[in-house]
């Protein structure tokens, strides 16, 4: 029964490496996935096209915002 014992522990560590990893790996994606959605790169006229595309707001405040941003 004891020789067993040396195998599970073994197996055990092997086990909680393989967990730790792939929670720090779920992690680093999740904090990647949420910096690209932050908008970086994106100029700020695709910014106000995206959210008319979205219809976020109305052909009047799209052009007026459009307007101020070639200003």
């Amino acid at each position: 029964m004891y020789e067993w014992h040396g195998y599970g522990g073994g197996m055990m560590w092997i086990f909680w490496i393989l967990l730790i990893g792939i929670l720090i790996g779920l992690v680093a994606l999740a904090a990647r996935g949420a910096s690209n959605q932050s908008g970086q790169g994106k100029s700020a006229m695709d910014i106000l096209k995206e959210r008319y595309a979205r219809g976020e707001i109305e052909r009047e405040e799209f052009e007026q915002k459009k307007k101020d941003l070639q200003d």
